[in-house]
């Protein structure tokens, strides 16, 4: 399965939502997501030991859309940079990544 590259910027004491709209490669239809489950974690690099878990949801699990998101506070305690993320899709022992690409913390300066 192909993965989807989208690069993100979060916009720090922000609120940050972002949903994507997938489908599946070979058949060009919306990916069925039906009965998996989405996990979406922030690092600043992919060997750091420290992650920040996104809140990831399926919104339409027949329509191939998945949400990430996290809270004003949460974005808050992000110091500004380049960071790397991605989203995994679960279904018992079916496990297979979504989306990947790196993130930009964007400092805020109205507090």
């Amino acid at each position: 399965m192909a993965v989807f590259v989208s690069n993100i910027v979060i916009e720090q004491g922000f609120n940050f939502n972002t949903n994507f709209i997938l489908e599946d490669v070979s058949t060009t239809n919306f990916l069925n997501l039906s009965g998996y489950t989405v996990d979406s974690k922030l690092r600043k690099t992919y060997t750091s030991s420290t992650s920040v878990s996104f809140n990831s949801s399926v919104v339409d699990a027949t329509g191939g859309e998945v949400r990430i998101s996290l809270a004003s506070t949460e974005t808050s305690e992000l110091k500004g940079g380049r960071y790397v993320y991605d989203i995994k899709a679960t279904n018992g022992t079916d496990v297979f990544k979504l989306v990947e690409g790196t993130a930009l913390v964007r400092p805020g300066v109205t507090r």
